[in-house]
């Protein structure tokens, strides 16, 4: 059957479930079996929803799986409903956005109520991924980021084994540095800070993550550099203190020689150190960025590059 006979299809099995809501309503049938018809209708939302995806078309996919998770919750069938919610929250993601989070949320407040906080924690982050990429309010990618985290730092206490906790630690951090990345660009610098050296301190005794805890304290000098050089120096001294492995790093000895350039107010110095870390290790965007709000604190530097 091709897609225009699968839409057909759906529309009747939407029609015919409705029916099938509507007669559980009556007074006869409530009493003598109500919740089959209900099931029955449950089911059939669920097939049009999936003929309706093949069918691509997401809005009416996702408003079948809806309606099929309103049915599941009247019957009490909370992870059924809370399932359909997200099948419908996907199926929106490709056609209307803020319904897709609408869903998204209704099976977050299902699962938090169930204590499911993990699997919350990850439908938080699809709505963080939305507000990036679909509706850039990057405001409320950060709530969403940072609820994930506290959802998964409150999992930490129920470890269920080494590897486990492992994971949960390690999703929380993903998080936080999402919300650490975008404070940095919003200027909300102390509080990028924070992050930053929290997730240092805590992958630094890690056997497995203390490789990255450098990159953290590169990222935390940064953003204190913008804010004051001597709070930088300072910065920089407590962490090759906290974590000797630091100082024989590629980024410790990049911010000395920034700090030496920004102190003598030499920008061609500055560049020349930033382009030699570069050609060894690619800049991101976002180190771009950082750098480049440095520089531009040095006499003279106006709206200049780092080239």
């Amino acid at each position: 059957m091709d897609s225009a006979g699968k839409e057909r299809e759906a529309v009747q099995l939407m029609a015919e479930a409705e029916k099938r809501v509507k007669g559980s309503h009556s007074f006869l049938r409530g009493l003598f079996g109500g919740n089959t018809r209900v099931e029955e209708a449950c089911e059939m939302y669920t097939r049009a929803a999936n003929m309706f995806k093949i069918a691509k078309n997401w809005s009416a996919a996702g408003n079948a799986f809806c309606q099929a998770a309103k049915l599941h919750m009247q019957l009490q069938s909370k992870h059924d409903s809370a399932t359909s919610f997200v099948d419908a929250g996907n199926a929106y993601k490709k056609a209307d956005p803020q319904e897709a989070i609408n869903c998204l949320n209704a099976a977050i407040d299902i699962y938090t109520d169930m204590g499911r906080f993990t699997i919350a924690a990850k439908h938080h982050i699809t709505i963080a991924e939305i507000y990036e990429a679909e509706l850039v309010d990057i405001e409320k990618a950060i709530a969403h980021y940072e609820q994930a985290a506290d959802y998964y730092k409150g999992e930490e206490s129920n470890r269920q084994g080494m590897i486990f906790g492992m994971w949960i630690c390690s999703s929380a951090n993903k998080c936080l540095l999402k919300v650490a990345a975008y404070a940095a660009q919003l200027e909300q610098y102390q509080k990028a800070i924070e992050i930053y050296e929290q997730v240092g301190t805590n992958t630094m005794d890690n056997p497995l993550l203390k490789y990255s805890a450098k990159e953290y304290f590169f990222k935390a000098a940064l953003c204190h550099f913008i804010v004051d050089e001597l709070n930088a120096k300072l910065a920089l001294e407590k962490y090759e203190e906290m974590f000797p492995a630091f100082t024989d790093s590629r980024e410790c000895k990049l911010l000395k020689k920034l700090l030496e350039a920004h102190e003598e107010q030499n920008s061609e110095a500055y560049t020349e150190a930033v382009k030699e870390f570069d050609s060894i290790s690619r800049l991101d965007q976002w180190l771009t960025t950082m750098l480049l709000r440095i520089k531009k604190t040095i006499q003279g530097e106006g709206d200049g590059d780092l080239k």
